[in-house]
């Protein structure tokens, strides 16, 4: 199977800032743990106009990251694994079981407590870890199955992005949504008039964000959205889409996310965080993420096939999808993101983040030693 220059491209970068934001990680849990404690975490919390840094990372930076999600959304879409039925039927089967596998999971243990907002948290696969882990293994990776992991990440991201705009909204302002929403409306005209120049689009992207955050839906929302006015054309090195996807790659998976990975993990841990892994929310995530994830991606993979819907790739067998199951169970940034949104009280918050880390931990470490015995068992 040949992979296109723009799928390595994306795999590449993404390989090279899922291992960046292990390292940015580590630092700061240490930092956040040592004698610049105090320090560290406070300067996160730096006022700017009225917002900490953490605020200002989360709901400003992280906009661009989900524009371009947007972006590469959309190319799987025309071009990609997701432009037909027959491709991206199985990575939507999976996706799906492996959002909804978690969720129940996760709802089983909490429903009806003050916690069973964070149902959306292990329904979330980081891209970038997952991609990261995948590509320590190697030549010995299938291309079918780097294709696979990706799609499925990329479909994962929209159901969490759906997720946020649904269940994470709180009070809306009508006029301040309906001012973006007419905005995006315009920029859409702009797209069918065939105009190019990425500037009122970007401009007018920002203007947009300014109003959906003052609306009450999450202003990352407005990446996405922005990403489906950008002129695709026919979606090559001289199209618009192409042009601002190729720009922010380098910049998201290099500062972006990793601002976001060292903002939102400085958690000063106490000599007591182990006790919180017996809370039914901690259970929740990491039982959701350790094991709904690969159940929800092989069952309703295996369902797909069974009924027809799809079928598995000759280069790929059910014990690549279960490896690519456990690498889903690397919830990380969206996990995190998620928690922010889903949770007010600072101590759920932090454990919520210690079970998200352990999970992905031990998710990352279960598929990788797992798809390492299977690949080298088939080579030899």
């Amino acid at each position: 199977m040949k992979l296109t220059k723009t799928f390595k491209s994306f795999f590449n970068n993404e390989k090279s800032g899922g291992l960046l934001l292990l390292f940015v990680t580590i630092i700061s849990l240490y930092l956040a743990n040592s004698s610049f404690q105090t320090e560290y975490i406070a300067f996160w919390e730096t006022d700017l106009n009225g917002h900490s840094i953490t605020h200002w990372i989360n709901d400003g930076l992280m906009a661009i990251f989900f524009l371009l999600i947007g972006l590469e959304l959309e190319r799987e879409i025309y071009h990609g694994e997701l432009s037909s039925i027959k491709n991206a039927s199985l990575p939507i089967m999976a996706a799906f079981g492996g959002m909804l596998i978690p969720a129940v999971i996760f709802l089983a243990l909490n429903f009806g407590s003050a916690t069973q907002n964070g149902a959306g948290i292990p329904m979330a696969t980081d891209i970038a870890f997952a991609i990261g882990i995948l590509s320590l293994l190697g030549n010995k990776v299938p291309a079918s199955l780097k294709v696979f992991l990706t799609a499925l990440a990329v479909i994962d991201d929209l159901g969490a992005i759906i997720v946020i705009a649904i269940f994470y909204t709180t009070t809306i302002a009508f006029v301040n949504l309906a001012i973006a929403l007419g905005i995006w409306a315009f920029l859409f005209v702009l797209n069918r008039m065939k105009v190019q120049n990425l500037i009122p689009y970007l401009i007018g992207g920002v203007i947009m964000w300014y109003f959906m955050l003052n609306s009450g839906v999450h202003a990352t929302i407005t990446g996405v959205i922005l990403a489906f006015v950008i002129p695709f054309g026919d979606g090559g090195k001289n199209s618009s889409s192409y042009k601002l996807q190729h720009f922010l790659h380098k910049p998201v998976a290099f500062v972006i996310l990793p601002l976001f990975a060292i903002a939102n993990t400085c958690i000063a841990i106490q000599s007591d965080w182990h006790e919180g892994l017996s809370h039914s929310n901690t259970l929740g995530i990491i039982l959701g993420l350790v094991v709904g994830k690969p159940l929800g991606i092989i069952l309703f993979s295996a369902i797909g096939v069974s009924a027809g819907f799809c079928s598995l790739p000759k280069s790929l067998k059910w014990a690549h999808i279960l490896g690519a199951g456990m690498l889903g169970g690397i919830g990380f940034t969206m996990s995190i993101f998620i928690t922010i949104l889903a949770f007010h009280d600072p101590e759920i918050i932090v454990f919520s983040k210690i079970a998200i880390l352990i999970a992905s931990i031990l998710s990352g470490l279960f598929g990788f030693v797992y798809l390492k015995y299977i690949l080298t068992r088939k080579k030899a």
